[in-house]
């Protein structure tokens, strides 16, 4: 199939078309941009996955973000997200070369049952679990702002000690707060989205930017 204003054969792979819409992305945010070298080409990677330029004005890093976490995925890191949809969103094909390990407890019945007997959500009760193993690693939040806010409690309390929090959970409630407060910390590097967007595609699309990075030094 061919389309009239895109066209596209049905037998185009996929790694083409990926570029071709890289290339699309670089020329409809000419230079000057907001964000360069390393920084440009995480936010350049959650256009492609949003198809939002408004990435532009919203993403956040706090100094030394990408370094950090290309430097945690070097060394094999444990990653964890806070929801399988994030998990999936992480392609293995980069993960397996870096001998990290892509982890997400929310179904794990250790998690039900803390969630019922502490009347908290699955979400909260997943951070608890988890955090004792992600010391040196990475933890990914796409879609729940208790997960961040619990997960902000446990690195104050000096219980959690990421290399990274990516932290973009979206929605109406709670989301931009939590945000806000990733922000007002300086304990932990951070990547984040300013207000209301964010989701699982976007924070996994994050962790395949810097994996490519992670892979290709010279990038």
């Amino acid at each position: 199939m061919v389309f009239k204003n895109n066209p596209v054969a049905a037998n185009t792979p996929g790694l083409a078309i990926e570029e071709r819409s890289m290339a699309v992305i670089e020329a409809e945010v000419p230079e000057p941009r907001p964000f360069q070298g390393r920084e440009w080409l995480i936010v350049r990677r959650m256009i492609h996955t949003s198809a939002d330029f408004e990435m532009l004005s919203l993403v956040r890093f706090s100094p030394g973000a990408v370094q950090s976490g290309i430097s945690a995925l070097q060394s094999g890191c444990l990653v964890v997200t806070d929801t399988e949809m994030a998990k999936a969103g992480i392609v293995s094909r980069r993960m397996e070369p870096l001998g990290c390990e892509v982890r997400c407890l929310i179904n794990d019945p250790r998690v039900l049952s803390q969630a019922q007997s502490q009347n908290t959500t699955r979400a909260h009760a997943a951070v608890d679990l988890a955090v004792s193993g992600v010391r040196a690693g990475i933890y990914v939040v796409g879609n729940a702002p208790t997960a961040l806010m619990r997960l902000l409690e446990l690195v104050r309390a000096g219980k959690a000690e990421p290399r990274l929090i990516i932290g973009m959970p979206v929605g109406f409630v709670a989301a931009a707060e939590s945000k806000e407060a990733l922000m007002a910390q300086n304990l932990v590097p951070h990547i984040t989205i300013k207000g209301r967007k964010g989701g699982s595609a976007l924070a996994a699309s994050v962790v395949n930017a810097l994996a490519d990075m992670a892979l290709n030094p010279s990038q």
